[in-house]
């Protein structure tokens, strides 16, 4: 499949549904038509879904290609070379339990969805590079596949972001630009409005990302389909709620094609520190702002929320829930256990499945979204293990203490 397979076309307005968009160019700053000076509305891509042939889901079909190019009738336009994205495993870990493992994509994170899109609007749209603000996965995925796509990539990141994305960045070729957090936003816009640099994060005041992000995180939702059918729940890591929307909405779209009669249950799950997801579906409101806390779950730590995701939580009959770091680490523990190493903000999901639902609690099996890979955490590399003595005694004594042949 190419880029002219994409049934994309248009955009329309998740504030007001009535509001339609040309699908050129992607509304980087959400509808402009419902906009205030505190809530922005973000847009979704709209397909002619009455032109989707049911061969597109059926079984065997992922073998046609490597890459998000099998879903490229209900993506938008793919106009910029992949890696290989997708297609990750989806590991059974007992009791009803699947784990998504989003750290096998190509940069270690689900974020290589979101940027196979964005990174092909930027191609699309003839910019010279795009621009970033992240700290994280987002930067590391968005400087691979801008160097793929032979693209500028800026990336504004905190001055605290941990060694191994630094490295992700410089070894792309990406230019690090690391700045006070607050002083991101302002910066990416000026970037934009003044150099044209493509943005592939979000520049309103709440949080819309690029239009055509999300687009990328439904494959997810396919992928699910096409090996489990669908599940009761899934359990997904939110920072502004991208993911979750982007799963959310695969499966309103299988169901709008006639392929299944139900959605899951979508459980959005962020650090107890902030949680604006969860305050905005506590108070009833399309989005809300959060004071933030310590936490070390850095990857999903907002204090600025979006629509995407309570429209997502509202529309499953799902719910918001906030977990502690202890919590997260617990679930890491048991992932790890499973031999899945997971980025401390990637373990929300099930830390949230164990700390506030159960799997008990659900009819049918239950996904947990496992977003990247433990080697993107911060204190990695800073507690190298203590060399030893070549001795037996030595040996013997660590594993017994380890519980090995006692």
């Amino acid at each position: 499949m190419t880029a002219g397979d994409s049934l994309a076309t248009g955009q329309r307005s998740l504030g007001d549904p009535s509001l339609g968009y040309p699908l050129w160019p992607p509304l980087v700053r959400g509808c402009p038509r419902t906009a205030t000076d505190e809530l922005v509305y973000p847009v979704e891509v709209d397909y002619a879904y009455d032109r989707v042939s049911p061969e597109l889901f059926a079984p065997g079909a992922g073998k046609r290609s490597a890459g998000l190019e099998r879903w490229a009738p209900l993506l938008p336009p793919l106009t910029a070379p992949g890696l290989g994205e997708g297609h990750t495993p989806l590991v059974d870990i007992g009791g009803g339990v699947h784990v998504k493992d989003e750290s096998r994509n190509p940069t270690w994170s689900h974020k290589d969805r979101l940027n196979r899109c964005t990174v092909s609007a930027a191609v699309r749209m003839g910019a010279p590079g795009i621009v970033v603000s992240s700290s994280g996965n987002h930067g590391a995925s968005a400087a691979a596949f801008a160097a793929r796509a032979g693209l500028h990539c800026v990336v504004l990141a905190s001055a605290g972001m941990p060694a191994a994305v630094d490295a992700f960045l410089n070894a792309y070729g990406a230019v690090v630009l690391p700045v006070p957090e607050e002083a991101r936003w302002p910066l990416m816009r000026q970037l934009v409005d003044r150099i044209g640099l493509h943005p592939v994060s979000n520049l309103a005041v709440t949080h819309t990302g690029h239009a055509f992000g999300p687009e990328g995180y439904k494959t997810i939702a396919y992928e699910i389909f096409t090996e489990l059918g669908v599940p009761a729940a899934v359990f997904v890591p939110s920072g502004y709620g991208e993911c979750l929307f982007g799963i959310w909405k695969g499966f309103a779209e299988l169901r709008r094609l006639g392929l299944t009669d139900r959605v899951p249950r979508m459980f959005g799950c962020e650090p107890a520190a902030g949680g604006p997801l969860a305050a905005a579906v506590a108070g009833g409101l399309p989005a809300a702002r959060v004071s933030g806390g310590p936490t070390d779950a850095y990857a999903i730590s907002c204090t600025v929320g979006g629509y995407r995701g309570v429209l997502a939580v509202r529309e499953s009959g799902g719910r918001a829930l906030l977990v502690s770091d202890e919590e997260m680490r617990a679930a890491q523990t048991e992932l790890a256990r499973q031999g899945i190493w997971a980025e401390l903000s990637g373990a929300a999901g099930l830390a949230g499945l164990r700390a506030r639902a159960g799997a008990d609690a659900f009819d049918g099996p239950v996904v947990c979204v496992s977003t990247s890979s433990g080697f993107k955490d911060r204190a990695v590399g800073t507690k190298p293990s203590e060399v030893m003595e070549p001795t037996w005694d030595e040996a013997y004594r660590r594993l017994r203490a380890a519980g090995v042949g006692a």
